[in-house]
């Protein structure tokens, strides 16, 4: 099991992808946009708040938060693959290993992120 720090690390390398991207992509995909990732076995959600300059670090979400706009839920292991080998998204998705709660337009959105 992955320990708290490496999971946000891996989550801030997976934003870290938006500073690769053309800026006006990134504002027409994204515009202001906020991206949690629950870590189930951890028991710890993170988030970051994607807008038109590119990703706030990622930290720990408050309780008393608003849900955000793109939701993902994964195992801590899970977590670490998917920002080594972000391709696998879907793979992961179809086995059940990651959820993903988010309308029609951020999952569009997040394939571009990862």
């Amino acid at each position: 099991m992955a320990t708290v720090e490496q999971c946000r690390e891996a989550l801030q390398i997976l934003t870290g992808r938006l500073g690769e991207m053309n800026p006006q992509a990134r504002a027409s995909y994204f515009g202001n946009r906020s991206i949690s990732c629950h870590v189930t076995d951890l028991g710890v959600t993170f988030i970051t708040r994607i807008a038109d300059d590119g990703a706030e670090p990622v930290r720990e979400m408050a309780p008393d938060e608003p849900p955000a706009d793109i939701g993902l839920a994964a195992k801590s292991d899970d977590v670490l693959s998917l920002a080594a080998t972000p391709a696998n998204i879907a793979r992961m998705w179809m086995a059940g290993r990651v959820k993903v709660h988010a309308s029609m337009r951020d999952l569009l959105a997040l394939r571009r992120l990862l």
